[in-house]
């Protein structure tokens, strides 16, 4: 799942340290999430979501592949 998370961290300024502490979570997931390599539960990309004030879909973009089917 494609995300815009590094971008929206980096705009506030904050480290990857910064925004796991907000989430509850570890910097290695936070990391993990930013390159794509995990994707967040519903709950974690809610509370992501929150904290941006955004909208899921709006940092969150399904595969190309998801999509043609």
């Amino acid at each position: 799942m494609k995300n815009h998370l590094r971008s929206l961290r980096a705009e506030r300024g904050w480290s990857q340290l910064d925004l796991a502490e907000r989430l509850g979570v570890s910097r290695q997931t936070v990391n993990a999430l930013e390159t794509g390599k995990y994707d967040p539960s519903l709950p974690l990309a809610f509370k992501i979501a929150r904290l941006f004030a955004l909208s899921i879909e709006t940092i969150f973009e399904p595969d190309e592949q998801l999509e043609a089917d």
